[in-house]
């Protein structure tokens, strides 16, 4: 008997859902299975349970997460996110740009708010925690596109729904692309008011252990008195941050 075989149901079903997470892509049973060596007919039964239970969905014969299992990794990531160390680094940041700092993590309906330290300014623009915001208009959208391997970020940029938000919003895919290129070069994305008039922002993004993209730190603030280019020449804050954050959830 070998080591997968002498699994528990439930530790095999843990098993799946670790190395669709690990190879970031759909994949068929019997590529699962290159990987678990499970009997096939017990590999089989347990994907089917888990179709049927609403945590697995299948196209052809490739498997990947459905909402239910989406819905729990979301939870889980918000659950490690919202601790006492993580929070007083965002507040740390906030105080230093004097300005409102974002915790944004990618869901299938865009950027979802899951931390957030608020500005004492009574001027500000409220993004509350819970909310979502678009993927092409904001810095933490951009970071995120910007690191996914360049096939599948110019798939994403092409299937968009690219709503104008601003004058400035970019609305063509060859010029997000070319964003999302730039973007992924520097280390760091901006909003130049393209989600809303008069409010810039800037983003990195925090990662794993492994270097993937984990979540996107962002601060934002109005015009009138947050400068693009003053936020972007202390940008070098958000990674101190992000590195420091990456240490408190994966290590």
């Amino acid at each position: 008997m070998n080591a997968q075989e002498k699994l528990a149901p439930n530790l095999r079903i843990i098993r799946i859902f670790e190395i669709l997470a690990e190879q970031d892509k759909p994949l068929s049973p019997t590529e699962l299975n290159a990987r678990l060596n499970m009997p096939k007919q017990s590999l089989h039964r347990l994907c089917n349970i888990l179709i049927d239970e609403g945590y697995l969905a299948k196209t052809g014969r490739k498997l990947y997460p459905a909402q239910r299992l989406l819905r729990m990794a979301s939870g889980l990531g918000t659950l490690g996110i919202n601790n006492i160390a993580s929070h007083q680094i965002l507040q740390k940041v906030s105080y230093q740009f004097g300005e409102t700092v974002n915790f944004v993590r990618p869901e299938k309906s865009g950027m979802k708010y899951v931390d957030r330290v608020e500005t004492n300014w009574a001027f500000r623009i409220l993004l509350p925690v819970g909310t979502h915001v678009p993927f092409h208009c904001t810095a933490s959208g951009k970071t995120y596109l910007a690191s996914l391997p360049k096939q599948k970020r110019e798939r994403l940029a092409n299937s968009l729904q690219l709503k104008k938000r601003t004058h400035a919003t970019i609305d063509n895919p060859v010029w997000l692309e070319s964003e999302l290129a730039k973007i992924k070069r520097q280390g760091h994305a901006v909003d130049n008011e393209e989600f809303y008039s008069e409010m810039v922002a800037v983003a990195v993004p925090v990662t794993d252990l492994n270097g993937d993209y984990f979540a996107s730190l962002a601060v934002h603030g109005p015009t009138p008195r947050f400068k693009l280019d003053e936020a972007v020449e202390k940008v070098d804050i958000l990674h101190k941050a992000a590195a420091e954050i990456k240490q408190i959830l994966f290590s």
